[in-house]
């Protein structure tokens, strides 16, 4: 059991844990639902589920150590840091830079990610009282990585507000591109009302699609939160483990893990699962922020910090009562038998179809797939920040990043010219 405590200025006292299990789940996830942009992935039950059930641990290169910043004994700054020894689950792809550190004679590895381990989904990382509580934190993160000797941090699908305290600590930005689905305000009505927004073409098409699939018999079984038996979640992960047994790797998370969730934040899953002749062929699993809404929305006046207020001194100051989006999250898949169009039916139609039923905002359908744009899944980009200690590599990673974003620039406007919906 690893515990350090040191001192900061302002009656801070900094500790460094390795085991979410030593962490206050109540506090953390208090201060989570503070955030602008709370998920379901940084809650605590998530993160110990991951560390519990063997998914992101030492000996699958996610060394975890959580940082937790106090004053006068209440939890004002906290965050999620793994040591890493590989660079694979982060979906922000630095292989180019580690094969350079290797010609170089160097290891790139082991390096420190703020990150939720195998989860592209963007959100608050630091999670803070203030801005003035986010960048003593960074700065401790700094100054830890250091000490530590490690190559570098990395806050991989960053807040706004954590790029900001990133960057004023010298960090860089990198930028990719995902795809994510808005629900219009007032909102669509129905799914039909939304394909009514389309251009003819892709409004057509997406009608074929769907057809292809009613017409084979495929009809959908939809369950949310403890509706989800433990016959449902053995179907699905055996349907999730098929589809990444079929691309030759082992799945990143256990079935335990899934029982984990099942048990602990129930509320925060949506299951969609396919039959046809009275037998389920195929599943898809949508993470949503339903313990955010419920948290810090109708039920709750649970503060949300204020990145405007540099002090936090002042609780009335700092914070509002903001709602948050009802977001879906697009996770996994996988089918026993091969159906026409049945992925974009289950993975994009269904769920569509349900946050328009549910009054859901904004569906993201997860990292790549230009595939995407044509069901109305925009681009948009989403903010990684990278250190280096190595200071020729940092120089040169600042220009390669520097291309890169002009490059994306470049291709989100291509992107966004071939938009599906009506001029």
């Amino acid at each position: 059991m690893k515990i350090e405590a040191m001192s900061a200025p302002n009656d801070y006292v900094i500790r460094v844990l390795d085991s979410p299990l030593q962490v206050d789940a109540a506090a953390w996830d208090r201060l989570l639902f503070a955030q602008s942009a709370p998920t379901p992935f940084m809650r605590h039950a998530f993160l110990s589920a991951l560390h519990t059930n063997g998914c992101a641990t030492t000996a699958t290169g996610w060394t975890p150590r959580f940082f937790l910043l106090e004053r006068q004994g209440q939890l004002v700054a906290a965050c999620a840091i793994y040591i890493k020894s590989h660079s694979q689950g982060e979906f922000v792809f630095d292989f180019g830079w580690a094969r350079a550190y290797h010609q170089h004679g160097l290891n790139y590895h082991p390096k420190a990610v703020c990150a939720v381990p195998f989860i592209p989904v963007p959100g608050s990382r630091l999670l803070a009282a203030s801005d003035r509580d986010r960048t003593l934190l960074v700065k401790h993160l700094l100054d830890w990585v250091e000490a530590e000797r490690l190559t570098g941090l990395h806050g991989l699908f960053a807040s706004n507000e954590d790029v900001l305290a990133f960057q004023g600590a010298g960090m860089l930005p990198r930028h990719t591109v995902q795809f994510h689905w808005s629900n219009t305000q007032p909102g669509y009505t129905c799914f039909d009302d939304f394909l009514a927004n389309l251009s003819q073409e892709k409004r057509k098409k997406i009608r074929q699609e769907r057809r292809k699939v009613a017409e084979a018999g495929v009809t959908f079984k939809v369950l949310q939160g403890s509706d989800i038996t433990p016959a449902d979640w053995d179907f699905f992960y055996h349907c999730y483990e098929r589809t990444y047994l079929e691309h030759g790797n082992p799945p990143y998370f256990n079935r335990a893990f899934y029982a984990s969730m099942a048990a602990d934040m129930p509320e925060d899953w949506v299951l969609f699962i396919a039959e046809q002749n009275g037998q389920a062929i195929a599943s898809s699993l949508l993470a949503i922020n339903a313990s955010s809404i419920r948290a810090r929305g109708e039920n709750s006046s649970i503060p949300c910090a204020n990145p405007d207020t540099p002090d936090s001194a002042d609780k009335a100051s700092k914070t509002n009562t903001r709602l948050v989006d009802r977001v879906a999250y697009g996770r996994y898949w996988g089918a026993l038998k091969r159906v026409d169009c049945l992925h974009f039916e289950a993975c994009y139609y269904q769920p569509l179809q349900w946050c328009i039923e549910h009054g859901y905002h904004r569906f993201e359908g997860g990292a790549q797939g230009e595939h995407k744009l044509a069901r109305a899944l925009l681009p948009v980009t989403t903010t990684s920040m990278h250190w280096l200690a190595h200071p020729e590599f940092f120089n040169a990673v600042d220009q390669f990043l520097t291309s890169e974003r002009a490059g994306i620039a470049d291709y989100m406007s291509d992107l966004q010219a071939h938009s599906p919906f009506k001029a």
